[in-house]
């Protein structure tokens, strides 16, 4: 059921006549200070001239008693220092002023400018400029019911006047109706401007989140073997060690069978959450069957580099060889020269890049680094997706190590990673 009309009309024309946003000055966002105070300076040059201008041409022209001619000439001309902020406050001020002008002109006198009536040739320019504010601000039915209102007090006073207007008035109704409609495509124009940045600003930061996440979810369904290896290993030793252990006592042995349960159930969990973090694209089979690669494959890697025409040095270390490293470090190691690599054949192919990876008895060191290019050059991608040096980042923050990247101070890049043996997190559990 509808409500009343008594209750309708009024909440009608106040959302009617309410301004569309909050009074920001014209140009206010502008970065130079003097485009953010030229409307000011703008509208009060246009006071200067219509005060005057008016106060002088009504008692003049219209005959209009000189005090109230300097109270209308105010009256409709200081509201232009306020459209600045609120043109349509301005123009509820300015307008009612020019009607009660019109209504206050003599008849009967015989100034040169009286035909030019119901609005002086000071108020016309006023109002338009006045139209052409309220335009550039407020919704197109408030642009409607100004354009309204204004058209139908031209038709009213000169109706009740037949033939004492040259036809001026209409001035006012065609072209600030123009106008009004110029300044409403050009507010609608900046709306879709702001709202289109709005939105590639949100695009890029779930872009960036998602990426984020994709990698995170990478990294763990390549630790998921590492991992399960491990807890593999811990099933295989609790559940033989009845066997290999003679005259092993009953308790040991039933703990024993406790620790290869737990171990078997730690498994099953991980493969469930490997369901999880398994892509949509992934197969029913799980992850994938090759072996995780480690330091050990990085100079297949390099070879692969260099087949396809990128010149590339690699430097390991005599101590890699020695033991065994962690498989965490292992697989991060490889990934992060891998990602390296393949953004100096994206970003600058044909420049040499150097790959070095040294073990000491408290971690490993992984540098890449690549010259500028010989020459001009076409990089294969100008913007990258962000998933290498993300990736890079979190398989470091991953095992406790820190990574440093940038470019060279004679062009090329740097890729300085550290990873540590024993993340520092995990020396001191009690810190």
């Amino acid at each position: 059921m509808p409500p009343p009309p008594s209750r309708t009309l009024p909440a009608a024309l106040r959302d009617l006549f309410t301004p569309a946003g909050p009074p920001v000055p014209l140009l206010g966002q502008a970065e130079r200070p003097f485009v953010r105070r030229l409307p000011y300076l703008v509208a009060l040059a246009l006071v200067a001239l219509f005060l005057p201008v008016t106060a002088t041409i009504l008692p003049t022209q219209y005959g209009v008693q000189s005090d109230l001619a300097l109270v209308l000439a105010v009256v409709q001309s200081a509201p232009l220092l306020i459209a600045v902020r609120r043109p349509l406050l301005a123009w509820a001020i300015a307008f009612p002023a020019d009607v009660v002008g019109a209504l206050v002109m003599s008849s009967d006198f015989g100034g040169p400018a009286a035909n030019v009536w119901p609005w002086p040739a000071p108020q016309i320019i006023g109002l338009l400029v006045l139209m052409l504010l309220v335009g550039l601000r407020e919704r197109p039915r408030t642009l409607a019911a100004v354009w309204v209102l204004v058209s139908a007090a031209g038709w009213a006073l000169t109706s009740a006047q037949p033939g004492r207007s040259n036809g001026s008035w209409l001035v006012v109704v065609i072209l600030g109706g123009l106008l009004m409609a110029l300044g409403g495509a050009l507010r609608r124009s900046s709306t879709d401007r702001r709202a289109l940045a709005e939105q590639e600003t949100i695009s890029e930061a779930e872009r960036a989140r998602r990426t984020l996440l994709e990698e995170r979810t990478r990294i763990a369904r390549e630790l998921h073997d590492v991992v399960a290896h491990h807890m593999s290993v811990i099933t295989v030793q609790a559940d033989s060690a009845p066997y290999r252990i003679p005259d092993l006592p009953p308790a040991a042995a039933e703990e024993f069978g406790t620790i290869a349960a737990t171990a078997r159930e730690s498994l099953a969990e991980m493969r469930r959450l490997l369901g999880v973090l398994r892509s949509e694209d992934a197969g029913e089979g799980g992850g994938e069957k090759a072996p995780q690669p480690g330091v050990g494959r990085i100079g297949q890697l390099v070879e692969a580099t260099v087949r396809a025409g990128q010149p590339v040095e690699l430097t390991l270390g005599q101590e890699l060889a020695s033991a065994p490293l962690p498989q965490a470090v292992d697989l991060s190691a490889y990934r992060i020269v891998q990602e390296a690599l393949a953004n100096v054949v994206r970003h600058a192919p044909g420049a040499l890049a150097r790959v070095s990876v040294t073990a000491d008895d408290e971690g490993l060191t992984v540098l890449v680094v690549n010259d500028p290019a010989d020459g001009p050059h076409t990089p294969l991608e100008t913007s990258g997706t962000g998933h290498g040096l993300v990736g890079m980042r979190e398989r470091v923050r991953l095992v406790g190590g820190t990574l440093d990247t940038g470019p060279l101070p004679g062009g090329g890049f740097r890729v300085a990673a550290r990873l540590p043996f024993v993340p520092t997190h995990l020396e001191n559990p009690a810190a």
